[in-house]
Formats: structure tokens, sequence, C-alpha cells
């Protein structure tokens, strides 16, 4: 086993080995390693000095982004069907699901239900909001298990999913409230997986890249993870077909700024994911 000592050097420690010739060329990479480092460090610095910063907060990032006067809260749900029980699926939540919306025993909305049409294919997605946050959301759960029709409705969902998830989220406070709306629409829903510690960052870019979007009312709503999935957001965006969303995507590009939005967004993502969906009878927006 080779024996040595800790020796200082200018900017940190290294290991020495015993014996003279060994001692001092360890010596020298440590002045190597240090000189390298320092350049690192004042390479850092410089840096820092062009790249944009968000102001420190003493907040939570929810309270900075979202609406607080509002307190809404919305979940949004994928469900995979079996491709057999796509029909059968769409039908009974057509049944269920537009009674406990016009419901106001139940202090939550169905602001939206669409099949995947580009993207996971069977795939259903909910989108529901709870005015009065989690609140609500209690609220409503506690009175659908006394509720047998619903009962009934989730044991019978169950014989046709594959699987299922959901997230809970709120609305970025740029963004519209989703509105029901009239059709024919197609819908896309893109999602971003964001990195940890950039959401901040990337409310403050779309605070302003909104402004580029809204020409067309092509702007559902923008929202982001509280439960589930976390740093998730995800822009829900109407398009009359695939040929309206085209021509609105290029001309986003045409006016000043947007293209630097992207450039300095681009960057934050981890992964992102854009479905295409169809709005199904009972959907609000049409």
């Amino acid at each position: 086993m080779a024996t040595g000592v800790l020796q200082r050097v200018r900017g940190g420690l290294v290991w020495a080995k015993s014996g003279a010739h060994t001692t001092g060329q360890l010596t020298v990479w440590g002045r190597g390693f240090t000189t390298s480092s320092c350049r690192n460090r004042e390479a850092s610095w410089f840096k820092s000095l062009f790249v944009r910063k968000v102001d420190p907060r003493k907040d939570a990032h929810s309270n900075l982004l979202t609406k607080n006067e509002e307190s809404n809260l919305y979940k949004i749900q994928f469900h995979n069907v079996k491709p057999e029980c796509l029909d059968a699926y769409n039908k009974l939540c057509e049944e269920v699901l537009p009674s406990i919306h016009a419901d106001k025993y139940y202090p939550c909305e169905l602001v939206g239900t669409w099949n995947t049409w580009y993207g996971e294919q069977d795939q259903a997605v909910h989108l529901w909001r709870y005015r009065g946050g989690y609140p609500a959301l209690t609220e409503v759960m506690n009175k659908l298990r006394q509720n047998k029709e619903f009962t009934a409705y989730r044991k019978e969902r169950g014989k046709m999913l594959l699987s299922r998830r959901n997230q809970l989220l709120l609305e970025f406070s740029f963004w519209n409230e989703p509105v029901p709306r009239e059709g024919p629409n197609i819908y896309e829903l893109r999602s971003y997986q964001l990195r940890p510690g950039t959401m901040i960052e990337w409310g403050n870019y779309w605070a302003r890249a909104i402004g580029y979007r809204q020409h067309n009312r092509e702007a559902v709503g923008g929202f982001f993870s509280q439960i589930g999935n976390l740093y998730m957001v995800h822009h829900l965006w109407a398009y009359k077909d695939l040929q309206s969303r085209e021509d609105t995507r290029n001309g986003a590009w045409q006016q000043e700024g947007w293209d630097e939005v992207v450039y300095y967004t681009v960057p934050l993502i981890q992964h992102m994911d854009s479905r295409i969906m169809i709005p199904t009878k009972a959907s609000p927006l049409q």
C-alpha cells in the first residue's frame, strides 16, 4: 500500500507519495491544477456579468407566478384507454361528467375533455377547475365518495383503462383563464419538463412572450404543476385546424422579440411533448 502525506500547495492540498522524486512531480501537478482552477473561477466570474438573473425572492414560486386572489386549482387527468373501449369510454364520460359540472353542490367545473389525435393514442385528457383551491378539491372528493352514480362510473371506467395519472396545477397569472368557446377547434397541449430551479425564469420570459401569441385567440391557458411531476408546465392552445396552427406559429417568428424568448427559454427545458387533441361532445371547450 502506498504511503504518503498531504502537502499544501497554493490553492489546496495534494497527496504526495513518500520519496523525493515523486513528491516534486505531484507538487507540479498540484500547481497546474490550481492554476486551472483559478482560470475557471475567473472565467465564471466574467461570464456571470452577461447572464440574465432573476431577482432573489423570499416567497414560494406558486405565490409569485399565480393569481393569488382567485385561488383556482386545476386537475389534469390522463387516461390511457384500451383501444377497443374508447367509444364506450367516451359515451360513459358524456353521461356522468357534465352532470357533476352542472351541479352547484360540487365546487368544480369541467374545463375541457379531449381525445388525443396526434401523440399518445387512445388517450383521454380531462381538465377540471376547483374555485377555492385545496378546500374545494377536498370537498368535491368527499362528496363524490357518497355519490353512487359516480362510484358506479369509476367501477365501469376501471374496466376500460390501461393506466391513468393526474397532476394538480396552478395557472400562470399572465395567461387567460380558460373559458368555454365554440368550435370546431383542435387543441394542442404542449408540456414542458423544466430544469429544477428555473420556473421563475420561465415565468419572467413567458409573461412577455404571451403577448406575441394572442392575435388569433389561440392562447387558452397556461399552468404549472404543484403535485405530480414537478417543474412541469402545460400550455393549452386552440386552432381551427392543423394548417391554421402552422400559419399561426410561423407568424410568431415575424414579430420582433419572439426569437429572443425562444433563445432564452429552450435551455430551461429538459423534455417537451406535444399532443393534438379533439374535444369530445361533453367538453365546454369545443
